[in-house]
């Protein structure tokens, strides 16, 4: 369904708008890779070489988070003077750093009027990034994700080598040459109920050097496909769920068949692919048995904070269902129709102890395919 399409009463969606205005955007009008591209190799491949997307996959989240975004910076730019949505670009990379706070010794080579509110103890580079509450606990325990990390280090990094791009509306921060980097800090906001998470790193020239590295090794690839997929793929991974080049990545699967069959191509892909499978089944129950034995320990266990981990405990309840023979009494007093609905199970035990048959038909639907291996 388009997001054009219109709802009850005739009126438009508002979707069709925020798409509309989120494709004149300069992020999606720019054609140069940005740093927010590299979240994996192939996919910053096929920018770099210019090829044209192949699909263009429900962008409402991505939009809310957009929304989320701009909203929060301009107010940190309001209230706090700090430096948002600022440009930088280098040999490798262009895009916009959310945040730039500015120490005492660097804010004082600028006017006043530019100054931040406060100073920050040291320079720091900062990125928001907005996520559900389906992602907030693995946020929580792991941080930013390697991609993450990646693009921040690009722009603080081009800020370290660079400093700011010179274009109009930002020529005195320019001015100001390369700056000396001292934090990277990440802002996590759960765009379902508004928490906040802050994670900071020192910056390390070396790590910014790696992930320029990594940029350099898309550039020199001859063909995107020479780069490895770093994920899984759709069905499996969000990133590719949603990825602008999926049908070119993961071509040649009939309709309605996991894209990954196209990876097996002869009986050693075969081979090796069952040897995966046997091998996440024993992982799998190693894991089930260690959760389970921690469970039965910590049974009597009172909640509270031990070491890195919560605990907190649900359930405990009197259980409670539905009183049939109360609610056939209420519908009698008050002169309702008891429902008479057949109960299949009872009817098909009737069928079975009688001796006779139980009719069956097709639902024009299709069992699950049920995988089962054994030792050869």
């Amino acid at each position: 369904m388009s997001v054009a399409t219109l709802t009850g009463g005739g009126a438009p969606s508002i979707w069709g708008a925020a798409h509309d205005v989120d494709a004149r955007r300069p992020r999606s009008l720019q054609t140069q890779l940005g740093a927010s591209d590299t979240v994996c190799g192939r996919r910053a491949a096929y920018i770099v070489h210019g090829w044209t997307p192949t699909d263009h996959a429900d962008k409402r989240a991505a939009i809310l988070g957009t929304f989320v975004h701009h909203g929060l910076l301009e107010s940190a730019r309001t209230e706090y003077r700090w430096l948002v949505e600022r440009s930088v670009q280098d040999d490798l990379i262009r895009g916009h750093v959310d945040v730039v706070q500015l120490d005492e010794a660097t804010a004082g080579r600028l006017p006043a009027r530019h100054r931040p509110a406060v100073p920050a103890d040291v320079l720091t580079v900062e990125d928001v990034k907005t996520k559900s509450t389906y992602l907030w606990d693995r946020v929580l325990r792991y941080g930013a994700t390697a991609a993450e990390l990646r693009q921040v280090l690009l722009y603080a990094g081009a800020l370290y080598e660079v400093g700011f791009e010179d274009v109009p509306g930002q020529r005195y921060l320019s001015r100001l040459g390369p700056l000396d980097i001292g934090r990277v800090r990440f802002r996590f906001i759960n765009r379902d109920n508004g928490a906040e998470h802050v994670q900071e790193i020192d910056f390390d020239p070396r790590r910014a050097a790696e992930a320029r590295w990594w940029v350099e090794r898309v550039r020199e690839t001859g063909n995107p496909e020479e780069m490895p997929r770093d994920f899984d793929g759709p069905g499996l991974d969000a990133i590719c769920d949603y990825c602008p080049f999926r049908t070119r990545c993961w071509p040649g699967a009939a309709p309605g068949v996991p894209e990954q069959t196209a990876l097996i191509h002869n009986d050693a892909d075969r081979e090796q692919a069952l040897a995966d499978y046997v091998k996440g089944h024993e992982l799998s129950s190693e894991g089930n048995r260690i959760k389970a034995f921690a469970r039965k320990k910590l049974d009597q266990s009172p909640a509270g904070i031990y070491g890195p981990n919560k605990l907190s405990w649900r359930g405990g309840n009197d259980e409670e269902k539905d009183d049939v023979e109360a609610m056939v009494d209420l519908h009698e007093i008050a002169d309702i129709p008891v429902p008479m609905r057949p109960d299949a199970d009872r009817m098909v035990k009737n069928l079975r102890a009688a001796g006779l048959p139980v009719p069956r038909r097709k639902t024009g639907k299709k069992t699950p395919r049920v995988i089962n291996i054994g030792p050869a």
